[in-house]
This record gives C-alpha cells, sequence and structure tokens, in this order.
C-alpha cells in the first residue's frame, strides 16, 4: 500500500514549506496550495485523502472551501490548521466534518497525530480548544449560529466582496459578468434584510463568510 496522499493549502508560504518537511517523512505530499478556489480545482487532480487547510484564505476561505470538498469527495479527510483559537470556528469546521482542529501555536507531532487519528476515522481537536467548545455546547446545545442561508454562489461573491474586490474584479475570478454579480449582492442584502454593502460585510464576518487574520 502506498503512503496516504496528503495536499497543503495556506497562504502563508513559510508555514507551507514547514509543513511539507514535517509531513514527507511520513507521507506523500502531493502539493501546495493558497487559496479555497485553488484548492477546490486542483484537489480532483492530485487525489489526496487528506486536506490540510487554514480557515483564513483568500477567495474563498477554508470553511467554505471545505463544505464544497466534503460534497465534491463525501470521504476525504479534512484537518484544519489555523491561528483562529475561536470555539464558534472550531465548532462549524466539525460541523462540516473536519476531522481536525489545530492551532498553529501547537506541538508539530500534534499535526503528524491528527492525521493518523484521521485514517483511521477518528477526531482529533487540540487540547485548548476542545475545552473552549465544551463551554459553548453547555451555551448552546444545538451550535445553531448562521441565522438565514445564502446559496454557495452567494458565499463565493460575498466573501470577495467583503475582502475588497470591486465587482468587476468579483465577476473575473468567478467567471461572472458585473450585473450578475450586482444581482447576486441585491439579493442579498433583500434576503437578508440588510440596507447597506456595511451591513452586509458585517454580516459576512458575524457568519464566518470572510475571516480575517488574528
Amino acid at each position: 500500500m502506498g503512503r496516504i496522499r496528503v495536499l497543503l493549502a495556506d497562504d502563508h508560504k513559510l508555514l507551507a514549506e514547514a509543513c511539507v518537511k514535517l509531513l514527507e517523512p511520513h507521507f506523500e505530499v502531493v502539493g501546495v496550495v493558497g487559496d479555497g478556489r485553488d484548492l477546490l480545482e486542483r484537489t480532483p487532480k492530485l487525489k489526496p485523502e487528506i486536506v490540510v487547510l487554514d480557515i483564513g484564505m483568500p477567495l474563498m476561505n477554508g470553511l467554505e472551501a471545505a463544505k464544497a470538498l466534503k460534497k465534491m469527495q463525501p470521504g476525504i479527510k479534512i484537518i484544519f490548521l489555523t491561528s483562529h483559537e475561536d470555539p464558534d470556528l472550531a465548532a462549524e469546521a466539525m460541523r462540516i466534518g473536519a476531522a481536525g482542529y489545530l492551532l498553529k501555536t501547537s506541538a508539530a507531532s500534534e499535526l503528524v497525530k491528527a492525521i493518523g487519528e484521521a485514517i483511521k476515522g477518528q477526531r482529533y481537536i487540540t487540547p485548548s480548544v476542545t475545552r473552549g467548545m465544551e463551554d459553548l455546547f453547555i451555551r448552546d446545545p444545538e451550535l445553531n449560529r448562521v441565522s438565514k442561508d445564502l446559496t454557495p454562489r452567494q458565499r463565493e461573491v460575498l466573501q470577495l466582496l467583503a475582502e475588497g474586490h470591486p465587482m468587476k474584479e468579483v465577476g473575473y475570478i468567478l467567471k461572472l459578468s458585473s450585473r450578475t454579480v450586482a444581482f447576486h449582492k441585491y439579493r442579498m442584502m433583500e434576503h437578508l434584510g440588510v440596507k447597506s454593502s456595511a451591513e452586509l460585510i458585517q454580516y459576512a464576518v458575524q457568519n464566518h463568510i470572510v475571516i480575517s487574520k488574528p
């Protein structure tokens, strides 16, 4: 049996290179990508069994990319490696079906351990985050944080707009006309009951559609 195939997704090149050096003795690292959209495009070609990804990535954040990956390949194992210690984000990652949630401040050995657990069908969450999640479950057993659903395309448009991309550039990235981007924006505003672009961006931040670096 060949070695487990791992794909890394992180827009910090130095960290990604360090992860490659850490993992290569144990697994086959099939590639490194720098944003969520590139991750979705290259996964079918590279055929990883494990994807290790950051949450705060440009063009499509890690949570949105993970949702799409799980629809494309339900059996793929996803491990988040992030700077975000927020238990809300960790809980959302688990809802998506993540196999692991680690912090970039975790010991290097934890990532190797998390991948090993994922291969066995288990989950691994770094201990400091686990404590915060326990408190969160006590406060809100349903963990139903998002008030109104948007379509996957609307969420893509909203992340790009919230990152500061003008409509024309959003259209270029998503292969849509500027008019279609504007249509999605105003449909979202109508659906969410917001009156301005600022309120729309606030919604994106509050619901983890756009995620800034901590």
